[in-house]
């Protein structure tokens, strides 16, 4: 080879593309009280959604791969879920954000609780807590908003109607409460970036009185409680919404339920690249013709390609 050719492909850019899917944490629901009037806290909105492998959040359009480099540092954080609410009428807590290098996931909209009569609104995130129910009049917990190419809306109560929001998820808007009905969980979306379909970032349902707590959004929502019914965690590394909880007296065993841990999962051509995996990652490593998978399911750390 001349020299020149030699310089040519010394210079010649040492980048490759990676598909990736990174997943915030999902959001705790919220918390009522039955009392007069019956209070219902929201469902936790599901974690934000970024995909370059299939539909984004919001069924926004796949974004563009990531181009990578080897011997380069890349941080990678796994969001957890946010805590369900501590108490009678509080709010839950919202998710925490995952990131990939320079993409950043926002975490779920915390699940809304009710203060004594008035209806708090669900928390802004990667998708919309829901509102807060209460049978008070014109009193309406509104839903929180979600991110935009991340997420949906969260739903919220109806005036002099107790049923709580359902959390938005990633490509559908979280319920309105209906009568004492919880509004169900926004739905998540489904991707293949590991050879197999797996539907992730669903809403948590919001709890209701006597009309049944709101489903949990498909890919990993939990569904809402009830006076008789505890509400359920969002699904760990789905980045789903915890369900609204409604206590009555005694135990606080129906508080709203915690959210999910997000993901990040990585693919590229395998005779790109290997892959070094720094302390403080968890992961698991898988192949599916002629790439490589790694899937981080906890922890915060750096990662280079080799």
């Amino acid at each position: 080879m001349s020299i020149l050719g030699i310089v040519a492909a010394q210079n010649y850019p040492r980048t490759f593309n990676v598909d990736f899917l990174v997943i915030a944490g999902g959001a705790g629901g919220g918390t009522g009280q039955l009392g007069s009037p019956h209070r219902t806290g929201g469902g936790g909105g599901a974690g934000g959604y970024r995909t370059s492998a299939s539909t984004s959040g919001g069924n926004s359009a796949a974004e563009s791969k990531f181009s990578a480099g080897k011997g380069i540092s890349y941080t990678v954080t796994i969001g957890a879920g946010g805590a369900g609410s501590t108490g009678r009428t509080a709010n839950g807590s919202a998710g925490n954000n995952s990131v990939f290098s320079t993409i950043t996931s926002t975490g779920g909209g915390f699940g809304a609780g009710c203060d004594e009569n008035n209806p708090r609104s669900g928390g802004n995130g990667g998708s919309g807590g829901g509102g807060a129910g209460t049978a008070n009049g014109t009193d309406v917990g509104a839903g929180g908003n979600g991110t935009s190419n991340q997420g949906r809306n969260g739903g919220s109560s109806a005036a002099n109607q107790n049923g709580g929001g359902g959390g938005g998820g990633a490509s559908a808007v979280g319920a309105n409460g209906n009568g004492g009905a919880g509004g169900n969980g926004g739905n998540g979306l489904a991707s293949s970036i590991t050879g197999t379909s797996v539907t992730r970032g669903g809403g948590g349902g919001g709890a209701g009185y006597d009309g049944g707590g709101g489903t949990g959004g498909t890919g990993g929502g939990g569904v809402g409680g009830t006076d008789g019914g505890n509400p359920a965690t969002g699904g760990v590394n789905t980045g789903g919404g915890g369900g609204g909880g409604v206590v009555a007296t005694g135990p606080t065993n129906r508080l709203g339920a915690a959210g999910g841990s997000g993901v990040v999962i990585l693919r590229w051509e395998t005779a790109r690249a290997g892959i070094s995996i720094g302390a403080g990652l968890t992961s698991s490593t898988s192949t599916s013709g002629s790439d490589t998978i790694v899937t981080f399911t906890a922890g915060t750390g750096t990662i280079s390609f080799t």
